[in-house]
């Protein structure tokens, strides 16, 4: 029988048993890409991963190696699984930066701490993309809104910093409270242009400290945080308005699903060009247990 340690973690958040819950397999090394995404599915959560830890000269050039799984598919990068394993090697060495080696490149991850107050993490995510702008009706469509229910003064549009949210703004906490989705013909349309989720945010807010709520609905249900999403929000803030170069801003979500999540952001515009994604948050340990195998 083959035992693997995992440990269970609450991202984005200061407080058990809210913001978004990762399991992260502390050595998967002999697990087939398979296993591995058959142990997402039996974890359930919305993302999954595996650190691969290797020689120590390659780790310190490239980072540490890691896989990500949602329970129905291997992503190239998502948001609170970074953060969330960078903190359980932050525990487990100490050292103030910790970078993993992603499908999608290498991402530094930064802890730092004061007096009192939890330790705090922050990705740099790769520089964004901008790709396609999107029309009211067009995303009405695959929604219970209506084009009048969209916030008219910031485009629709499509951003990746690893991995592509079509970013999209509702008037009101009222609508995207109320919002639902018809995630298969959206997931369609999406594709032609090259967009993977909608990322629905407002700039009515909970919490009066909040720049934006947000939700972001897909195949595994709602995800209470999208740490990916987020850094694509980031730039498409800095580079329409919403937020001012290098301004940390916090972005609440998961208030829906009672898993409420705060994700700080910011992002610089440099020579009318949005670069410096970095994307932050604290993390708390809820378990940790041992998974047996069958060899």
């Amino acid at each position: 029988m083959k035992k693997l340690s995992m440990v269970q973690l609450d991202v984005f958040t200061d407080r058990a048993l809210t913001g978004n819950a990762l399991a992260v397999c502390l050595d998967g090394h002999g697990l087939s890409t398979e296993q591995m995404q058959a142990l997402a599915r039996e974890t359930n959560l919305s993302e999954t991963t595996f650190i691969l830890p290797g020689e120590a000269s390659v780790e310190k050039e490239s980072g540490v190696r890691v896989r990500i799984f949602t329970v129905q598919e291997e992503l190239p990068f998502a948001g609170h699984p970074t953060l969330g394993t960078a903190f359980v090697l932050h525990k487990k060495t100490g050292a103030p930066e910790v970078r993993l080696e992603l499908n999608v490149g290498t991402v530094p991850v930064r802890f730092e701490k004061s007096d009192g107050r939890p330790v705090f993490g922050e990705m740099t995510q790769k520089n964004p993309q901008f790709g396609a702008t999107h029309t009211r009706e067009a995303i009405a469509q695959f929604t219970n809104l209506s084009p009048a229910d969209f916030d008219d003064s910031v485009p629709i549009q499509t951003v990746s910093t690893g991995m592509p949210f079509t970013i999209t703004a509702v008037r009101s906490l009222e609508k995207l409270s109320s919002l639902r989705v018809d995630l298969n013909r959206v997931g369609e349309y999406l594709a032609q242009s090259g967009g993977k989720f909608l990322y629905f945010v407002s700039r009515e807010t909970v919490d009066s400290k909040a720049r934006l709520h947000a939700r972001m609905l897909f195949y595994n249900g709602e995800d209470p945080a999208t740490g990916s999403a987020a850094g694509c929000c980031a730039s498409w803030m800095v580079a329409h308005g919403v937020a001012a170069s290098d301004e940390q801003v916090m972005i609440e979500q998961g208030l829906e699903m009672h898993r409420p999540s705060r994700i700080f952001v910011r992002a610089t515009k440099q020579d009318n060009q949005v670069i410096n994604v970095r994307v932050g948050g604290n993390c708390v340990e809820v378990l940790r247990g041992e998974i047996t195998l069958a060899d």
